[in-house]
């Protein structure tokens, strides 16, 4: 049974989980990306997505909805709404390792808005994360060397938008529960991606109806699946895991799509990913200095 294994062990479980549901995500993406538009890929998600959520919330009760903040909703939905277009849109043109790479610099832009939106301090590992990062950027991009695909900043620019829905996120996160975060996604998304695609509609094809249904439940599988498993560890655990992602979609690509990562790709991930790391390792020591501030006595006032 898992609620006898080590809670480390249990989270790999977790994040084995999101990993399968990313890759399977980015594959239905790039399969419907053949038949139907972007905007209708994320209109069907959100629908679908709709109905998932509706389920959860009636089972653990609707007054969880009532909010205050409709305007930070709106906020954080047309920010991820961004990401999420940008990300499938990369999908259809681009190999899907370099769509996964470009990704990973969505830690540098969400360091870069905690400081300026949030106050949070730029520590030393925080700007070597953000120095290795742009690095790793500079490589996979190449800008001016004429390589550079409009689909890669498409990807870029999503990855701004998911680190502004990640603060966003994060300021909703005090009042709202994690179910009426995801409720108010899909609902607000749903029109975002319905208006767009009636202008250009295409009428799914019968063998379409499977990758519509995996892109939505997987979305929803990846993000569940990783918060069970940083309920149960740490990030200095469960980060690491994600950015295997990173080699397994390259695998898929060359499996599938006969897609192979190109060596300024595969030094720039690594760049990024060693900058995500150094960082993590540094908020993991500081972590036992906060447990024992908050331990220690404090004198009377």
């Amino acid at each position: 049974m898992l609620k006898d294994r080590h809670p480390a062990l249990v989270a790999a479980f977790w994040m084995t989980g999101a990993l399968f549901s990313f890759m399977a995500m980015a594959v239905s993406g790039r399969e419907l990306s053949q038949d139907l538009t972007t905007f209708q890929i994320l209109f069907f998600r959100s629908l679908i997505g709709v109905l998932l959520i509706g389920a959860l919330v009636a089972r653990s009760g609707w007054a969880q909805l009532k909010t205050n903040r409709a305007g930070g909703h709106l906020m954080r939905n047309i920010a991820h709404f961004g990401g999420q277009y940008g990300w499938f849109y990369g999908l259809a043109f681009i190999p899907l390792a370099e769509v996964i790479a470009i990704e990973f610099t969505t830690p540098i832009w969400t360091a870069l808005l905690a400081w300026m939106v949030l106050g949070e301090r730029l520590t030393l590992p925080r700007l070597t994360a953000l120095v290795f990062g742009i690095s790793g950027l500079l490589l996979i991009l190449r800008p001016g060397m004429g390589s550079l695909h409009p689909a890669a900043l498409a990807v870029l620019a999503g990855a701004v938008g998911y680190a502004i829905s990640y603060i966003q996120t994060k300021s909703l996160s005090a009042s709202e529960t994690p179910l009426c975060i995801l409720f108010y996604m899909t609902m607000m998304q749903l029109p975002f991606g319905l208006v767009p695609s009636l202008m250009d509609w295409k009428t799914p094809e019968l063998n379409s109806l499977p990758w519509i249904l995996l892109v939505a439940v997987t979305a929803m599988s990846a993000h569940y699946c990783m918060a069970r498993a940083f309920k149960l560890a740490d990030a200095t655990v469960v980060v690491p895991m994600d950015f295997m992602r990173l080699p397994l979609i390259a695998v898929v690509g060359y499996l599938f799509y006969e897609e192979v990562i190109d060596l300024p790709v595969a030094l720039g991930a690594g760049l990024m990913l060693a900058g995500n790391l150094i960082n993590i390792r540094a908020e993991q020591r500081k972590a036992p200095l906060r447990t024992e501030a908050l331990k220690a006595p404090r004198s009377p006032e």
